[in-house]
Parts: structure tokens; sequence; C-alpha cells
């Protein structure tokens, strides 16, 4: 029996942002992934050479201070060369003050190794409810729920963090935690290790803020660590955000802890550091699992920059 589906999606469903923002669009294996981006001033210089170290971060081709893995990594990630085209709002590396679209072509997707998928469902992805909610789903890996999406969100964040550079703002994060491993020397061989089993495991960033003034944030519904969290649990397999004292804070007297910010009070930036941490889940496609495909022995890795762009975006925004 066919059904009837009354589909009602929001018209910013895929759009993020107020000042500047950022609308993503593609599949993980159609022909291109992109984004639109409005709002970003006129003679900011875009650094091309640092958007593609950040989609080479993403994808887990380098081993820099910040990300100490490099085991694990998606097959494909590392084969996908995340060429950017630029079809409208640059000039000569120059942004023109009008809408910013770029693509970046799949070049390794390979739709007919999901075609299992037609007529099944993994456990622990967004098959099932995909289909419930649209009456229709695109089986190959996933479409929009691939992490293959985040590329754009990269290249977008990548733009947000030069402008935010201009106003003296940094972010940096990093994998500090993986499994129940903290010494970042050996979250290779933790990860080898799940490989090895035909297994995953997940991990947490750690992000800080440096540069941001006093008064961001805006009491009550929109206070600055609710923006945050928003913005970066969109991300795909992340499953909590903390900041300040966060969950370790229960265990702790209020009269130990309550010197402890986070570089947030009340919702609004005190004008310190700020610091958050976002756990990322382990990937449920594994083949131990009985899960065909390429896919990561621990996602967390390849998650950093995309923490750092969804932070910029949030921020480029409200300051």
């Amino acid at each position: 029996m066919h059904t009837n589906y009354a589909i009602i999606v929001p018209m910013n469903s895929n759009t993020f942002g107020e000042n500047w923002t950022f609308t993503s669009f593609g599949e993980s294996h159609g022909a291109a992934i992109g984004g639109v981006l409005d709002g970003v001033p006129a003679g900011l210089r875009i650094d091309m050479d640092l958007i593609r170290r950040e989609l080479d971060r993403r994808a887990g081709k380098v081993q820099s201070d910040d990300v100490q893995c490099t085991k694990g990594v998606s097959p494909r990630a590392v084969r996908e060369p995340d060429e950017v085209e630029w079809l409208s709002g640059v000039m000569d590396g120059l942004t023109l003050g009008t809408p910013i679209a770029f693509i970046i072509r799949n070049k390794d997707a390979r739709p007919e190794d999901y075609e299992w998928l037609k007529t099944n469902y993994r456990v622990g992805h967004a098959d099932k409810v995909y289909e419930q909610k649209y009456g229709i789903r695109d089986w190959r890996g996933g479409g929009r729920a691939s992490a293959r999406e985040t590329a754009g969100r990269v290249v977008a964040g990548c733009i947000a963090k030069q402008e935010l550079a201009q106003k003296g703002i940094t972010i940096h994060a990093e994998l500090v935690q993986v499994g129940t491993e903290t010494d970042p020397d050996k979250f290779n061989d933790m990860i080898a290790a799940y490989q090895r089993e035909g297994d995953s495991i997940g991990g947490i960033i750690e992000c800080r803020i440096t540069g941001l003034p006093a008064g961001i944030g805006e009491p009550i519904f929109h206070k600055l660590q609710a923006e945050l969290a928003f913005a970066v649990m969109s991300i795909n397999a992340c499953k909590g955000f903390e900041y300040g004292t966060g969950f370790d804070g229960v265990t702790q007297p209020g009269s130990a802890i309550n010197h402890i910010s986070g570089g947030i009070a009340g919702g609004i930036s005190d004008g310190t550091e700020i610091v958050f941490r976002c756990v990322f889940k382990p990937t449920p496609s594994t083949p131990k699992a009985g899960v065909k495909g390429r896919h990561d022995a621990c996602v967390a890795t390849r998650a950093v920059p995309v923490v750092e762009a969804m932070t910029a975006l949030t921020l480029v925004s409200l300051t």
C-alpha cells in the first residue's frame, strides 16, 4: 500500500547563520557537493592555500600538531582530490560582496557499492528516518547524511575564520581523547587496534576561542553556549557538548569550581578564552557489524576542522 507523506521542510533546513549565511547542498555520491555564502563583505582576500590545507585536514591526508592520527581514515577521503571550483562571488582571490557559490566534485563516488541499501537500513544511521520523513531517500552512502557533506562546511568556515582573524579572533580545536586514551602519542595505536578488529572507536574534541570580546551572546534564548552547541551538534556523529566545568562539574562542590566560566557567564562572553568540548560516537558502519563500504575507524580524527568551521560560522554572525 502506498503511503501518503505530508512533507513539511523548513525553508532554512540547509542554511546556517544570520548575517553570514551558509547554504549547503549536494549528496555523498552525487555529482558534487557545495555551498553558497551570502553576507561576506567585499574585499576580503581568500587564502586559497589555507582552504586547501583545511580540506586536507578534514580528509585525514595530513598529520599536524592538532591532529595526531592518520590511522583508520576512509580510503575514499584520501582519494578524493577535494578541488574547490568557485562559481561566483570571488575574483582574483578577492570577495566581491555578492553571493559566493562553490562546488567540490565527487571524483571517487561509487554508488554501486551501496546498491544493497536499496532494500536495507543500516543500524545507527539515518537511512530509515529519512525515508519515514520524506517518503524517499538517497541510498548511495547516506546522501545528505554522509560526512562527505562537511567538506563544504570547511570551505565556508575557513572563509569565516579569515574574517574573524581580522578582528583578532582565533579558533583552534584538537583531538584530546580517543576511547579512554588521552595521550595523543597513543591515539594512532588505539585506532589501529580497533581497525584490525573491523571495529571503530569514538573521540573527544576540545575547541578554544581567543580574542572574542566581552558581550557576545543574547540571553535568554540565544546564549552564546547555546549557539555554539547548536552549530557543533549539527555535525555528523556529534553526540555531546560541554563548556566550562561541563559534566565533570557535577562531581565537585561549588566552592571548588565557581571560578571556572569557560569564557561564558550568563550566556554572554566575558572576554577570556572560551573552551568547549564535544564528543563523537564510534562509526556504526563497520566490517564487524557486517556493513560493507568505505568507513572511518574513528570519525573524530577528521572532525577537528569541521568543529572549527562551525564555530567560525557561528561567531562571524555574532561579531
